[in-house]
């Protein structure tokens, strides 16, 4: 489906673009890799690199780890099975939003499991007052601004290195679908498989989007918000 390749392909952009050189030997963490699209995209592109995928769902974790040949086990983000310093980076496509987690938690065990110099990859998506039956049908319960990831990110510890929202174009229609059109009693998700004219159109409409942050454009406002973040070390070894 169009958003989840535009999601990926931004992450994976972004990542090789701003951190892909930081601690490039380590293992990179898909953290709530559903059920493996995501994670199957980062061990195609680091096949050299150790790539893992954790979600709290053990029935995705079975599909992911078929679908991408990865190691994947069953947990939460508000507690990492991982050790201190494992991980090279950290892959979270709209989880933090989640009714089942905790975002500084989360954020805390992020940064805990980065080694020095590690990077954080996330994307969310944008404003609360774009709630709709589409978050209450795949639970999320939070929606978020660039200032507010940044404060989170900077309590949790991190040196925020890019931010930027994205989905502007096709943003107007996200706007009158979800906040404008009449909402039924059932909370439904458009996230779906379209007709093939309507794909095109939307993969034609990220992919423009894509080449302009490509060249480090920031979008003053869209559907979701992507954000690049690195754990520092100071001297002596500690963090900040």
């Amino acid at each position: 489906m169009w958003w989840f390749g535009a999601t990926h392909a931004n992450l994976l952009l972004l990542y090789r673009a701003i951190g892909g050189s930081a601690a490039a030997r380590e293992p990179l963490l898909d953290a709530g890799c559903g059920t493996g699209g995501l994670l199957a995209r980062l061990a195609a592109d680091y096949p050299d690199r150790s790539v893992i995928g954790i979600d709290a769902n053990s029935t995705a974790c079975a599909r992911a780890a078929a679908k991408s040949g990865c190691p994947v086990c069953a947990g939460s983000v508000n507690a990492l099975p991982f050790a201190d310093g494992a991980l090279g980076a950290i892959f979270s496509a709209d989880v933090l939003c989640h009714r089942d987690v905790d975002e500084r938690a989360a954020l805390a065990q992020f940064h805990r499991c980065l080694v020095d110099g590690g990077v954080l990859v996330l994307n969310l998506p944008a404003y609360r007052w774009m709630l709709s039956r589409h978050d209450a049908a795949v639970y999320n319960v939070r929606r978020y601004t660039r200032r507010r990831v940044a404060r989170l990110l900077d309590a949790a510890g991190f040196r925020l290195l890019f931010a930027t929202y994205w989905n502007i174009v096709l943003f107007p229609i996200m706007v009158l679908t979800r906040k404008l059109v009449p909402q039924g009693r059932r909370a439904t998700s458009d996230v779906r498989l379209y007709p093939a004219p309507v794909e095109a159109l939307c993969r034609a409409a990220t992919g423009f989007e894509r080449a302009l942050l490509r060249c480090g454009m920031r979008f003053p406002c869209g559907g979701s918000l992507i954000a690049v973040a690195t754990k520092e070390a100071i001297e002596g070894g500690g963090h900040v």
